[in-house]
């Protein structure tokens, strides 16, 4: 890689860069990788992707890091700013035939400094849950192995296409849910088995382009539900902060939110063309970003179901998008309790506290109409140009009916005092299925932060909730899975989700094909509230926009002292945040392992 510094050339990597809290920089000596380091050919494999844990380890080093390269799952203590990285002793590596690791996710409920639950998905549609302290292989989900005549044959009964995402079912020792290629979700419990037979299914919910089905088996066996959502893959989701509703994006362009517990479709997005590959929630719940092959980052507000923003900052495919909740600015001009308790909040990173206290505060700043609050959200973006990219979102677009704050001064907004030029408005063309959420009214003009020189443009004519469909009539209703009573169950600290499908009231008949799946016709939804037209609405200018790799990057992750990336080469890299790189000692220099200077 690159010598350390930078240089002006397009094509040089660089290795530090400066934002307005100060100068960020590549930590060579704590660069993860494989072992042996040998070139990865990274032609038709898999992303690379990193999972991070905390095993609360009294000696000081409670993190854990897992990452798959090609064939390989490797599995370290993460030592991160601290000191150097030792690639010569993994807690655990694992090498796979006929298939390759596409995803996984640590159980933090569960972890401990003697046993973590780590679900890792594969590009053959299985799913395995591993303990790498232990070394242990507890379960494979979705493969039969039939023995026949000496014969050993692998029959993936639930779903043959490769896995797009797994995650733990937050609040949940046991549940968790995989999303295939096939554009399928599946909710499992690791409890159960998944039955020698091919399931059959059961309509339960259905709405225009998704329905869901559950397992009709005399005895509880995986999958619980069957998820069929829009067309094509489904490449990512997230659960939001407080557990309650999922955000999926899919290669038909769609953001589809979902109420998790009642399986109701709160509001969808259109990407402005291609396939939406990656989604992040903001630490309060109350924004959505996504990125896709339309190279852009779209901001999309939960409470409004509406655009507010979109960024152009990348020149290829955008494959991650997430928030940064240690440098989301929260301002307030008196004392403020914190509202909320630690379970409303499900940190996956660290520094809980911190986290916590953020996301309590912008609960608060976004439920009153005093102002005390001045609020200013980071989000960053990596995609297959190689390039890292940091946004900021600011009040003018968050709250653009209110007067500018006066400590906005350090957002580095450009044009934000500057009116207006253009006028028009999006086309209000709703197809019909538009809903409108009471007391919202049409916004005025939007002013644009860190802006391209465009014209800002009254989103006028648009309803702020858009619901992609009714429910079909003729579904009986459901009794929210016993996923968790909440509203019985609310006072209760530490509430524990089951899914017993006992539970499920459903009247509905055995038809597996219910799900309306019409192809929306791109040049229909644009100038919609579904997909405003790019002047319709703010444009965000990247604060950074920096080449770090050689190859296209798919990790990243805000931690509270660094921010991780890698690549597709397999290099996971770690970038120190301002006053936080240590001194290394001589010792941990010489510890490290020669080839790892970036």
């Amino acid at each position: 890689m690159a010598a350390e510094g930078g240089g002006k050339e397009m094509n040089e990597i660089k290795t530090q860069f400066t934002t307005r809290e100060g100068l960020y920089k590549l930590l060579s000596h704590s660069e993860y990788s494989r072992p042996n380091r040998v070139p990865f050919n990274s032609q038709g494999s898999n992303p690379v992707r990193v999972s991070f844990v905390n095993v609360n380890d009294q000696s000081g080093n409670g993190d854990r890091l897992c990452f798959n390269v090609g064939r390989e799952l490797y599995f370290y203590i993460y030592k991160g700013v601290r000191k150097a990285a030792d690639l010569s002793k993994p807690i655990d590596k694992r090498i796979y035939k006929g298939t390759q690791p596409t995803c996984h996710d640590f159980n933090h409920l569960t972890a401990t400094a003697e046993s973590v639950s780590l679900l890792v998905g594969f590009s053959a549609g299985q799913v395995q849950l591993i303990d790498p302290i232990k070394k242990e292989t507890s379960k494979l989900f979705n493969e039969e192995v039939s023995r026949n005549l000496n014969i050993v044959a692998c029959n993936r009964l639930i779903d043959k296409s490769r896995v797009t995402c797994v995650k733990w079912v937050p609040g949940s020792e046991s549940l968790f849910l995989v999303a295939h290629s096939s554009g399928n979700m599946y909710l499992y419990n690791v409890e159960h088995t998944c039955g020698t037979t091919a399931p059959h299914y059961q309509l339960l919910k259905q709405g225009e382009s998704f329905a869901v089905h559950t397992c009709k088996s005399k005895s509880t066996r995986n999958p619980l539900l069957k998820w069929t959502v829009g067309e094509g893959a489904l490449n990512e989701f997230a659960f939001s902060p407080d557990g309650k509703f999922l955000a999926c994006v899919s290669q038909d362009g769609f953001l589809r939110v979902f109420n998790f517990d009642s399986v109701e479709l709160h509001g969808t997005m259109k990407s402005y063309f291609g396939g939406l590959l990656c989604v992040c929630w903001s630490p309060d719940g109350k924004y959505i970003v996504t990125g896709g092959e339309d190279d852009l980052v779209t901001v999309w507000s939960f409470v409004d179901c509406r655009v507010i923003a979109r960024g152009h900052g990348h020149k290829s495919w955008v494959s991650v998008v997430a928030f940064d909740p240690y440098t989301t600015s929260v301002e307030e001009s008196d004392p403020m309790e914190f509202s909320g308790s630690d379970e409303d909040f499900q940190d996956l990173h660290f520094g809980r506290d911190r986290a916590n206290s953020t996301q309590s505060r912008l609960s608060k700043r976004n439920s009153t109409d005093s102002r005390p609050v001045s609020v200013t959200y980071r989000f960053g973006s990596v995609g297959q140009d190689t390039q890292l990219c940091l946004w900021d979102l600011t009040e003018d677009i968050l709250f653009p009916h209110q007067p500018l704050s006066r400590a906005r001064t350090h957002t580095n907004v450009m044009n934000a005092t500057s009116p207006p030029a253009g006028g028009g408005g999006a086309n209000p063309g709703s197809n019909g299925n538009s809903i409108t959420t009471p007391g919202n009214s049409v916004p005025p003009p939007l002013p644009r932060s860190n802006s391209l020189p465009h014209s800002a443009v009254s989103n006028a004519g648009s309803k702020s909730s858009v619901m992609d469909g009714a429910i079909a009539s003729g579904v009986s209703k459901f009794a929210t899975l016993s996923l968790h009573d909440r509203k019985e169950r609310h006072h209760e600290k530490d509430h524990k989700r089951n899914h017993s499908m006992g539970h499920i009231s459903s009247k509905s008949s055995d038809k597996l094909n219910l799900v309306t799946k019409t192809k929306t016709d791109p040049a229909k939804t644009l100038g919609t509230p579904l997909c405003p037209r790019m002047e319709d609405v703010p444009l965000l200018e990247p604060l950074i926009c920096k080449k770090i790799a050689h190859e296209r990057l798919t990790v990243l992750i805000f931690l509270e002292d660094c921010i991780v990336t890698a690549c597709q080469e397999g290099f996971i890299c770690t970038w120190a945040r301002p006053g936080k790189v240590g001194l290394l000692s001589s010792q941990n220099q010489a510890n490290s392992p020669s080839g790892t200077v970036v």
